[in-house]
């Protein structure tokens, strides 16, 4: 079912993931590793990595509001159960960022220079 289709349902708080490519160019509003920027200054890594696990937590913070509401009688079940979901969602995200980066920096420390 699509959000259109689902009643309004939004999915702000998920990050737009695009897949990378060798000899793609990033899609246009992406960032990036700047060229010549050794610390990916300047809107890279870091920042894409920070706003990512933002939306994570905000993802994590609707559905733990959404639990409340329904605990005390003022929300719906398939409004906390999307939320949930989408914060599930979110967080598996995360977590698969994290691993594979982990996986990269321990390849690239291992390297013989």
């Amino acid at each position: 079912m699509s959000a259109e289709a689902g009643g309004g349902a939004s999915f702000a708080g998920i990050p737009k993931l695009y897949p990378a490519m060798p000899g793609d160019a990033a899609p246009a509003g992406s960032a990036g590793i700047e060229a010549g920027s050794p610390d990916g200054a300047a809107g890279g890594f870091a920042a894409v990595l920070a706003a990512a696990l933002a939306g994570a937590n905000d993802a994590l913070g609707r559905a733990d509001a959404a639990e409340q509401a329904f605990a005390a009688g003022r929300g719906g079940l398939q409004q906390m159960v999307l939320e949930r979901a989408q914060a599930d969602i979110a967080l598996s995200i995360a977590s698969a960022a994290a691993t594979r980066t982990a996986q990269a920096v321990s390849t690239i420390l291992a390297m013989q220079v």
